[in-house]
């Protein structure tokens, strides 16, 4: 049988290592399918139920795995699905490879059905690289050269082929040719070997955290690997360790130089240390949020990190380092003169144990409605020491940040910098592909498990453990405690009555399903939902007036959420009780 365009595409990605796609067929990509069908044996073929969700999957898969992630969607309005997946991708720094449709070259340009222009559309989102084939002759070089890009830039590249060139012959050369040019030859090879740092950034970056008297510690994901690295040095410079939210499994959340996380989902400790520091080494974080930093002035920064381009977006840098974190750590430890006075640790250390009693008195099993950090704590105790927890936008945010711990192999996924929902369940499907023996937890709200959840369905038929757990407020909750900072009464935060039940869904598609509204019945349902041999989804009506609280609350946030229940906040009374109820706990503790 001859090749065709899009054998000739599938044969490429199986040369470079890909075993999975995530997508959705149509007849934009008829063609592409045809290839993937004959390559059936070595490249899976995973199918979903929304392109949003196939993006999603290729971006979580890439993001746990290292390696690139591949979703493929017909022409219009398939492609325009999988752009918020991509954006995710983009905005935190792993490769995919999107693969689109396009109308038959012989039509473009006529208004056709479904014409829209995806090579003009990505132009943002795959900027590295972002190409439509018009010519057989381009593949297979053209694949090598998209992937390398992903690959080396950390990021999103794209390629769109019209109908008409997917089923072409492979190598056809239909046109006469007026030029010396000739087409791509490429190999399934990318270099990209860690950076070591030059001596001279080392030996500037040791001259100024020498000098510190209070070091502090901000380590992102892009410290992922460099766990024995980071502690290393923490410990010679009796430095505490924040960590950024997708930082959180870089070190373990029980270990004695962290004080936890940073900004609105961060400890009181991390943020008054940032207050106080005079000297800061951030690792592998480009952290956004300058608000939770310290002041221009206040510390003299140290930054490294693998991409020189985001050094110094959030702070004057006295030491630019670029280098690969785990390295470049190696190389500064011998240069680095060990602490004596280790005050300024032990003060923090003091602090965050108190912080800790504190947010274990919150995880309170006799309150009713159920409170979300019970719900996360449960899940927490119950876990493996090696589960893989992922988690959409929103409040459920901070109820990971501060009560899933990281320890062991455990690991911790969300969408970052984008911050979108409902990525939670296809990073699962995806990551449970990656990893079949492991334990895979989706941590949602019952808003973005709403937007996606489909692919519960996905996960049942291709008989994926995953295991969902749905924090169930009726509403979006991060919006609405968003608009009361802001000094304004909610509104149209709430879904009316009656509350969704998940877990009857669930069922409905072949899995495991419990509904919670009793606290006493929730260890007993989140052990069974882990057991249990396939998908499974709990669905926990917690709390709606359970006040996600900054670490440290400062004035004016005091302020406006006063002025927003002056104004006329519904729900008041209740939020009042709930959050004098947490605070005794706090004392009680």
């Amino acid at each position: 049988m001859q090749e065709i365009v899009g054998e000739s595409v599938a044969r490429r990605l199986v040369a470079w290592g890909v075993d999975t796609v995530f997508g959705l067929p149509g007849d934009g990509i008829n063609g592409l399918m045809e290839g993937f069908r004959r390559q059936r044996e070595k490249l899976r073929f995973v199918l979903v139920h929304h392109e949003e969700a196939a993006a999603f999957m290729a971006t979580g898969y890439a993001k746990a795995t290292g390696r690139l992630g591949v979703c493929a969607a017909t022409s219009g309005p398939g492609a325009i699905h999988l752009l918020n997946g991509l954006y995710d991708a983009k905005l935190d720094h792993v490769p995919v490879l999107a693969i689109t449709g396009m109308q038959e070259t012989s039509v473009l340009g006529s208004h056709y059905q479904q014409e829209v222009h995806t090579d003009l559309l990505y132009q943002d989102v795959a900027e590295a690289y972002n190409l439509m084939v018009t010519n057989p002759q381009q593949v297979p070089g053209v694949v090598d050269i998209a992937i390398r890009h992903a690959l080396a830039k950390r990021t999103v590249a794209h390629l769109t082929l019209p109908n008409d060139v997917q089923v072409a012959a492979a190598g056809e050369d239909p046109y006469r040719h007026v030029s010396p040019g000739e087409p791509p030859m490429s190999s399934p090879i990318v270099s990209r070997p860690p950076l070591p740092a030059a001596q001279a950034e080392l030996a500037r970056a040791a001259e100024v955290l020498n000098a510190g008297r209070k070091v502090a510690m901000l380590v992102g994901v892009g410290a992922r690997g460099a766990r024995d690295e980071v502690l290393a040095l923490a410990e010679a410079l009796a430095s505490p360790i924040v960590k950024t939210l997708p930082g959180k499994l870089v070190v373990p959340d029980d270990h004695p130089l962290t004080t936890g996380g940073i900004g609105l989902l961060g400890t009181k400790p991390s943020e008054e240390l940032m207050e106080e520091c005079d000297t800061l080494l951030m690792v592998g974080t480009s952290f956004p949020y300058g608000k939770y930093l310290p002041s221009p002035g206040q510390a003299r920064v140290v930054q490294i990190d693998i991409d020189p381009s985001l050094i110094g977006l959030r702070l004057p840098v006295d030491a630019a380092v670029t280098a690969d974190a785990r390295l470049a750590l190696q190389q500064l430890l011998p240069m680095l003169q060990a602490r004596t006075d280790r005050s300024f640790l032990t003060r923090y250390q003091q602090a965050r144990d108190v912080w800790r009693a504190d947010m274990a008195a919150l995880e309170d099993p006799d309150r009713d409605p159920i409170a979300p950090q019970y719900l996360m704590s449960c899940l927490d105790r119950a876990a493996t020491s090696d589960a893989i927890l992922t988690c959409d936008s929103g409040t459920i945010a901070t109820w990971a940040a501060r009560h899933w711990t990281i320890r062991g192999g455990r690991e911790f996924y969300l969408s970052g910098n984008l911050a979108t929902m409902a990525p939670g369940l296809p990073y699962a499907v995806a990551m449970q592909h990656a990893y079949p023996g492991r334990q895979v937890i989706a941590f949602v709200g019952d808003g973005g498990f709403a937007m996606l959840m489909a692919e519960f369905l996905t996960a049942v038929r291709h008989e994926l453990p995953i295991k969902v757990i749905v924090n169930n407020n009726n509403s979006y909750g991060q919006i609405l405690w968003e608009q009361i900072v802001l000094g304004y009464p909610e509104y149209a935060v709430r879904h009316r009555q009656p509350e969704a039940d998940f877990a009857a869904w669930a069922r409905a598609c072949g899995g495991y399903g419990a509904k919670v509204t009793d606290p006493k019945a929730l260890p007993g349902a989140i052990r069974e939902a882990l057991a249990h041999p396939g998908p499974a989804l709990v669905d926990c009506d917690v709390n709606p007036n359970e006040p996600p609280m900054p670490g440290k609350v400062k004035y004016d946030q005091a302020k406006y959420f006063t002025e927003a229940f002056l104004r006329g906040q519904p729900h008041k009374a209740a939020t009042l009780a709930t959050v004098a109820r947490d605070k005794i706990n706090e004392l009680r503790s």
